[in-house]
């Protein structure tokens, strides 16, 4: 537990001098520097560290509950900036907004009442550079699995974060209470202070702070990956394998790669798919070749986008002595059907070995997390690279390619050249259309597991979606009915949707229709459009009854 919290506090330090603070610090250091309590710049960021941690851990769950667009509370925090600056601007204001602290007593004492206000509001519009360590918050708050552990990893993530940002504030304070000119100038700084929060939340509301957050270059990325997806990983996996081999090993001795301990063998697999005899393998049996243990799930857009790099790779060293595992680990119920995932395998040419993993009994035994994830073993059986997600698949062939020459293969071919189709640019977030996960859908009311009506409402805000028509909505998909609709609106180059049953989709974005998509056999991911350019706008749906709509993704 101290570990882990210690890499949580640590990734979140790391933040903290990321490009990811633009927005947030002209108001750290305008509203440090105002007030005359000494522990304002202290309640502004507490007030952050308070927000940003309950809207990370329960703020989705409690919008869909009250049936509110996920992006409420941002908004609600640029109001409260704006209007905190308004405050500064026209004392009478302020001293309004400053009253619900008149309890507290001293006027001192109210303006950290009022810092703590501004911190919450900067809270809810502040979003880190989500590491790995982020990613895991929001995986276990996602599925409501949220306890002490992912409580006090949040709560650490949030100091961390807060601690550059707190030594800004102090700074600005410091400065403006020692220079006799800026404490003559009390009034001025704090009507500066004004438009400084006024014009920060405007320019939040229409993304200008997106082009400077850009320009910045991201050198922390790769500090914090190291520190999060480095450290974190190999802790992790060294708790769940035991303690790190020593490099005694030839093939630890000629690498710089780590050496994440010995991999845990595969566990609770349901069937085999592409082995001779559709046996079983284990990893003892592999020893004295690299395997790459690739978790993936056939429905997933992510893995399906990753499928062609982990081909060509096996492709092209399989006799060089490496060997690819699929660990299929399904996502929702008709992935469990192994008649579905060996169909799927068929349609994606998907070659190699493909262990089911229906249980998640080895899934667990990794700690995994992610689909797509990538654990790449040397001839030892040690765990010498992971990824986690899309993307930098060249990182991935050099440990490949750095592993097969310390086990003897001199004469490798020359490196794969697949094209990487991982998004470069901001898309709309996945969005679940069953009740269990439909945290950005903003209709009314859902009824579970019965057939009703459903009305969308005029305007859908970005990155919701709304149902109109009849449906039955259940845990996992909605199955249309009679004059069933989905509205929604997106932003991304290419829009997916998992649908299952036999019937057609007629598609409409911004008001052009596009090809209508049949759907027909097993549940399986259908592309509804695509262009060359990144695309914002409105996508209309019409569904023939007995088609039933699973997972929005986008790319």
């Amino acid at each position: 537990m101290g570990v882990l919290l210690g890499i949580g506090f640590l990734g979140g330090l790391i933040t903290g001098f990321s490009p990811c603070i633009v927005p947030v610090l002209p108001v750290v250091v305008a509203g440090g520097a105002t007030g005359g309590s000494r522990w304002r710049p202290y309640a502004i960021i507490g007030g952050l560290v308070a927000s940003f941690s309950l809207f990370t851990l329960a703020g989705g769950s409690v919008l869909s509950a009250l049936h509110l667009p996920q992006d409420f509370l941002r908004d609600l925090g640029i109001v409260a900036l704006v209007v905190l600056g308004v405050g500064f601007l026209v004392p009478s204001i302020g001293e309004l907004l400053e009253r619900p602290f008149a309890r507290l007593g001293a006027r001192s004492e109210r303006r950290s009442g009022s810092g703590f206000l501004l911190g919450v509001s900067l809270g809810l519009v502040f979003v880190p550079c989500a590491g790995p360590v982020l990613a895991a918050i929001s995986v276990v708050a996602a599925t409501h699995r949220v306890g002490l552990t992912s409580v006090l990893l949040t709560v650490a993530y949030a100091a961390g974060t807060a601690v550059p940002l707190l030594a800004m504030a102090l700074l600005a304070r410091r400065t403006a209470t020692g220079w006799r000119r800026l404490r003559d100038r009390a009034p001025m700084l704090r009507s500066v202070a004004g438009v400084v929060l006024v014009l920060t939340g405007l320019s939040i509301a229409f993304n200008l702070t997106r082009p400077l957050q850009t320009a910045v270059p991201g050198y922390t990325s790769a500090l914090e990956d190291h520190v999060e997806g480095g450290t974190g990983v190999t802790k992790r996996l060294q708790a769940l394998t035991g303690e790190r081999r020593p490099f005694s090993t030839a093939v630890a001795s000629t690498t710089s790669l780590p050496d994440l301990g010995p991999a845990p063998n595969f566990r609770g697999i349901t069937a085999w798919l592409n082995t001779p005899g559709d046996r079983p393998l284990t990893l003892q049996e592999l020893r004295g070749k690299v395997v790459l243990v690739d978790f993936w799930t056939y429905s997933c857009i992510n893995c399906q986008r990753t499928l062609p790099h982990v081909e060509a790779w096996y492709q092209e060293y399989k006799s060089d002595g490496f060997v690819v595992v699929g660990v299929h680990t399904p996502e929702f119920d008709f992935e469990h059907v192994v008649s579905n995932v060996k169909a799927a395998v068929g349609q994606l040419g998907v070659d190699y070995p493909v262990a089911i993993d229906d249980d998640y009994a080895t899934w667990d035994a990794y700690g995994n997390q992610y689909w797509p994830a990538e654990y790449l073993i040397d001839q030892n059986g040690d765990i010498r690279h992971v990824q986690f997600g899309e993307g930098d698949y060249g990182a991935t062939e050099a440990a490949i390619r750095t592993l097969l020459r310390a086990g003897g293969s001199k004469m490798l071919p020359g490196a794969t050249m697949v094209s990487n189709l991982t998004p470069d640019e901001p898309t709309t977030p996945e969005s679940y259309v069953g009740y269990d996960r439909m945290d950005d859908y903003v209709g009314g009311e859902v009824e579970p597991g019965v057939a009703a009506t459903y009305t969308a409402p005029q305007q859908v805000p970005l990155n919701g979606w709304a149902l109109s028509g009849v449906w039955t909505v259940g845990a996992e998909e909605a199955t249309a009915g009679p004059g069933a609709g989905i509205e929604m609106r997106f932003t991304g180059r290419d829009v997916y949707l998992v649908m299952g049953g036999t019937g057609t989709v007629q598609v409409t974005v911004n008001g052009t229709p596009q090809a209508p998509v049949t759907v027909s056999g097993i549940p399986d991911l259908h592309t509804l459009f695509s262009s060359t350019d990144s695309t914002t706008g409105l996508l209309q749906l019409q569904f023939s009854p007995g088609v039933s709509a699973y997972d929005f993704t986008f790319g």
